[in-house]
């Protein structure tokens, strides 16, 4: 199963972050379901059913080693490059720093149940969008307005791909 590690804004938040998206000066990009739009903090990748239990109760101390805060979004970017880019995203102004100590942890847990540190240092985004190849993207006149959010919660997270799309599904809710 495919599991990843990730917070969930507000639903207002999350339909008006795609709202936002729609007005953006491009439409190369698909823009993700608004109930999925969330924040990945660590991606695990296709995990046996029976190491759940394990994943599930390493990441218990996050719910003592953090407490809730604030984040406001500041701008929408792109991976990989203006040029290039295949994924739209929207980024974090106030709150980053608590989100990048957050990964951290979530990195720092499970580094010993087997699961490998991220090469690239963490970069605080919520993905909105994908391209389905390469397209340039001008952020001008790409406004994205300041929404705030109380980040209370990660959750340990399966993603399936069916026919009709991907569904996640909360397996394990966290809340700081």
């Amino acid at each position: 199963m495919r599991v990843f590690v990730a917070v969930f804004p507000p639903p207002e938040v999350q339909q008006a972050l795609i709202e936002a998206a729609r007005l953006t000066p491009t439409n190369a990009f698909r823009l993700t379901a608004p109930e999925r739009v969330h924040l990945t903090l660590k991606f695990l990748g296709d995990v046996p059913p029976d190491s759940l239990p394990r994943i599930t109760a390493t990441l218990e101390p996050i719910r003592r080693d953090h407490e809730p805060f604030d984040v406001l979004t500041s701008s929408f970017g792109v991976f990989p490059s203006p040029r290039r880019a295949r994924v739209l995203w929207a980024g974090l102004g106030e709150g980053k720093e608590q989100m990048r100590s957050l990964a951290q942890t979530v990195e720092t847990l499970l580094e010993p149940e087997g699961f490998q540190p991220e090469k690239k240092s963490f970069m605080p985004h919520i993905t909105l969008g994908r391209a389905r190849r390469p397209t340039p993207f001008d952020p001008t006149g790409a406004n994205l307005p300041e929404l705030r959010f109380t980040v209370s919660a990660i959750d340990l997270v399966q993603s399936k791909h069916s026919p009709k799309g991907v569904a996640y599904s909360t397996l394990t809710r966290y809340e700081l």
